[in-house]
């Protein structure tokens, strides 16, 4: 056994404990790395005994459930793959936590693929573009919960998303701690509905706050799935509209980090200098976005991994409690990051 083991290990070119966790515990390991080990295990003829007739103690580990994670409005891509990432990484924190995880896309959100509406899966995160009523209508009974990105205030069904109102106003707090007395929120895509709510969010409070509000928020457009970045000519166009009223140092807000190494190009090469004549903060801590920035600002951290481990612990209550009814919300806190602490992160 333990030579054959050792077989497949070395054509797989993996450990020997990475074949271990194929056998015995294949919801540890990445989905390609998985594949990678079964296709050895094919060619050479292995077919491991079954469970209830191996030796030693059983593994009281529950039945896993299958969770598919519904891409909406996108076509099959594999940048899409990190909350797979992030779902691996929470499942060795927490061996209590199993699920097999598919991945299914649909280029519309009129379109339901075909294993959600053939009830092929236990339940379904969705993620993307929100589902038509019709698309929503084919899950029938299956449990389902929304996660992140875009929904609307009307979406009937469940959902775990970062708290977009703690995130505005946390970093209109932040800047007026900084003892600005004017505040800046600077958004190029208005149409994604976290950041109008961490727009309204941020602009609220800070006058709350007794602060200065300017808003410089880019020309509505057309949003397909995840594709907001904007043309650096937009980003240069913010900055002639945040510059018309700069005239002392001032506390700018950026709700989401994406576009912000444009922005900061721009603020540059209008002569605008960073801890100097502006001091920003962002909505997201993204660190390989980081790298590529000439200063680093605060942040707040979205708690990436939390939010995944919630979304799937919310979705398998859901599946273990189909007759309990009403609509539940779950909003995950932000947390700041100071610019010295990125600085010191970045330099490790």
């Amino acid at each position: 056994m333990s030579l054959l083991i050792a077989d497949i290990a070395r054509k797989a070119r993996v450990s020997p404990a990475t074949v271990s966790r194929v056998i015995n515990q294949p919801h540890l390991v990445a989905p390609g790395r998985l594949q990678q080990v079964r296709d050895v295990m094919s060619d050479l003829g292995y077919v491991p005994t079954p469970i209830h007739r191996r030796r030693g103690p059983k593994s009281r580990l529950p039945v896993a459930k299958r969770i598919a994670l519904w891409y909406v409005g996108v076509q099959r891509n594999s940048n899409f793959s990190w909350f797979q990432e992030q779902l691996l990484q929470t499942c060795h924190s927490n061996d209590r936590l199993r699920v097999e995880l598919s991945v299914v896309f649909s280029e519309s959100p009129d379109e339901c693929p075909r294993a959600l509406a053939a009830g092929d899966v236990d339940g379904v995160i969705i993620q993307g573009m929100e589902p038509s009523a019709r698309a929503l209508a084919q899950l029938g009974d299956l449990p389902s919960v929304w996660f992140m990105t875009r929904r609307t205030s009307t979406y009937p069904g469940d959902y775990v998303e970062p708290d977009n109102d703690l995130n505005g106003r946390m970093a209109a707090e932040h800047l007026r701690g900084r003892n600005y007395k004017a505040v800046a929120v600077i958004a190029a895509d208005v149409g994604y509905s976290a950041v109008a709510w961490r727009v309204r969010a941020f602009a609220d409070h800070a006058r709350e706050l007794g602060l200065t509000v300017h808003s410089i928020l880019g020309k509505p457009k057309p949003l397909s799935y995840l594709e907001v970045t904007p043309l650096h000519e937009e980003s240069d166009w913010l900055v002639r509209q945040f510059m018309e009223f700069t005239r002392e140092p001032i506390g700018v807000y950026i709700p989401v980090d994406h576009f912000c190494g444009s922005l900061f190009r721009s603020m540059r090469a209008a002569g605008l200098r960073a801890e100097v004549d502006f001091e920003a903060i962002l909505g997201n801590y993204n660190p390989s976005i980081y790298h590529n920035l000439d200063h680093l600002p605060a942040a707040l951290d979205i708690n990436l991994p939390t939010l995944v481990r919630k979304a799937v612990d919310h979705l398998i209550w859901r599946i273990e409690n189909p007759r309990i009814d009403g609509r539940v919300g779950i909003t995950v806190a932000p947390s700041l990051i100071s610019a010295v602490t990125i600085s010191k992160q970045m330099s490790a």
